[in-house]
């Protein structure tokens, strides 16, 4: 194989959203401009689908997985960018996400008045960073891949300009983005201090030379791991989430609800797992502490919420504490022999916390367009209005909260939780469970809303006054079916386990070659 063609094979996904949002910004350049930059955007996603599934399915494939190495992939080179399961998995999830939410800003976008070719341009670009980040072999592609997900961020919030509070939401974005960037650089850079490498494999390698025993490093871990724990809206540095997703479009809400904190959680992943695994024992009791004031104070919050929106971006920090309980098992030795496991467990919930979190930002997207104050009261008497996105909502909140029937919120529940157990952190299970269990609260009733009497019903609520647009109820059907799919046949996700754990288990150690001596 010629490097050429390897690379440009590689890195095929990222590549074809780029092009795809050169072309969109082109379109939106010209005179006679088309009536909207949905087709080509769905295209562009579309085939980027394709590529990653061609990586995932075909031999050439998985031939072809590495690029910008610095020798011969096959030989078992540094790379900068580096497909495995994990990264297949990740890619197809951040690119299902992005295309529901363009289904779900197809009508959004002009009934806001939102400049068109700017919004997709920008969510391309996101969506591009994302892709490489979950690809990222090394810590300056993970840095900057990170960002190019955020940046475009702040703009997508602030893109209605003459609303106050979508300005706010930016700023504050904005704000906590810069911060968090600046002490991930500088972890990154105590990291490359310590080690003088910068490729993920050879991290491991040289702090599994020097240990604990080089407090710089162990430092930089932990700089670096607060960093990221800005990007996922993890306690105590989640204060940026509510008021960002509650000022942004509703889109733009469910895109940085899903897919830019999966984005986030794959590039810490990698970073745990695969470059600071030598410093387990340094990063798993925090991670261990972050997830159990995340799912906490995100569900003790929620109790008190009024407005859907911001409902929904608490149980998001909720969420996000039970995705970081499966990294936590580092805390414990046992469970440090068990991380490429527990790697699997997360991703398994991010499919599925994915799907039913985009379920429920579509259906507050219908609602949103009769009554944008978006209130839990708003949806008083919905079963009576449309009885279809009633029962899609009573769904997806079942699914959140891990009732039946959607099992899919069980089924994630119990990975997560089996993971704790087998880790020998019994007491994170312990949090998990009682959070569980608070979070039906809310979650009941928000539910009870839809089948009340609603005193308020007049005209303009009927289906007639406001149908919903075809393609938010397309996005609504395709996150119903997802969670349906997963409720039904768990294995569905479940069988990302064995590969991911395989990819990420300890027959990996760095070639000899590929050791760096740190800097000193």
């Amino acid at each position: 194989m010629t490097p050429g063609v390897t690379d440009l094979l590689a890195a095929g996904p990222p590549v074809v959203v780029a092009v795809t949002a050169v072309v969109v910004l082109l379109g939106s350049l010209l005179p006679k401009r088309p009536r909207s930059p949905v087709v080509p955007t769905l295209a562009g996603l579309a085939l980027a689908t394709a590529w990653v599934g061609a990586q995932a399915w075909t031999p050439l494939g998985r031939e072809t997985r590495a690029a910008f190495c610095l020798g011969p992939p096959e030989a078992g080179a540094l790379c900068s960018y580096s497909a495995g399961d994990l990264t297949l998995v990740l890619q197809a999830l951040v690119l299902a996400g992005a295309v529901v939410v363009v289904l779900m800003s197809a009508a959004a976008v002009p009934e806001q008045r939102l400049p068109a070719g700017e919004f997709y341009l920008l969510l391309l670009c996101s969506v591009c960073g994302a892709l490489t980040l979950a690809a990222g072999g090394d810590l300056i592609t993970l840095l900057i891949a990170l960002e190019l997900v955020s940046l475009p961020g702040f703009a997508l919030v602030g893109l209605r300009r003459r609303d106050a509070r979508a300005g706010e939401a930016a700023l504050t974005f904005f704000l906590v983005s810069v911060v968090s960037a600046a002490v991930t650089l500088f972890g990154i850079s105590l990291v490359y201090g310590a080690t003088g490498a910068v490729h993920l494999d050879a991290v491991r390698a040289g702090l599994a030379a020097s240990g604990t025993a080089e407090p710089m490093a162990a430092l930089g871990v932990v700089l670096t791991v607060v960093g990221f724990a800005f990007k996922v809206a993890a306690v105590p540095f989640h204060f940026w989430a509510p008021d960002t997703y509650a000022g942004a479009p509703l889109p733009v809400a469910a895109y940085l609800a899903v897919v830019s904190k999966s984005a986030g959680f794959v590039g810490l992943m990698l970073l745990l797992v695969v470059a600071f695994r030598p410093l387990a024992a340094v990063w798993g009791p925090l991670v261990a502490v972050l997830a159990a004031l995340t799912m906490t104070v995100g569900n003790l919050v929620a109790l008190r919420q009024r407005e859907a929106v911001r409902l929904l971006a608490w149980s998001s920090v909720a969420h996000a504490g039970y995705l970081l309980v499966p990294l936590s098992v580092a805390a414990s030795a046992a469970g440090r022999g068990i991380l490429g496991e527990a790697v699997g467990a997360t991703v398994v919930y991010l499919v599925v916390y994915a799907a039913m979190n985009l379920g429920a930002f579509a259906v507050a997207t219908a609602v949103g367009r009769r009554r944008p104050a978006n209130l839990l009261t708003d949806y008083r008497g919905l079963a009576s209005r449309s009885p279809l996105q009633a029962a899609a909502l009573a769904f997806f909140l079942a699914a959140l909260a891990g009732l039946p029937p959607g099992l899919s919120g069980l089924f994630a529940k119990i990975v997560v939780f089996r993971a704790a157990l087998d880790g020998q952190v019994a007491w994170l299970a312990l949090v998990m469970a009682v959070n569980t269990v608070v979070a039906l609260a809310y979650y009941l009733s928000w539910g009870a809303q839809l089948f009340r009497a609603d005193p308020r019903v007049d005209v303009a609520d009927s289906p007639a006054a406001a149908p919903t647009p075809r393609p938010l109820t397309l996005a609504l059907g395709c996150a119903l079916a997802a969670t349906v799919a997963l409720s039904v046949l768990p294995q569905l996700a479940l069988q990302v386990i064995p590969g991911i754990s395989a990819d990420l288990g300890e027959s990996r150690p760095p070639a000899a070659s590929q050791t760096v001596a740190p800097l000193r």
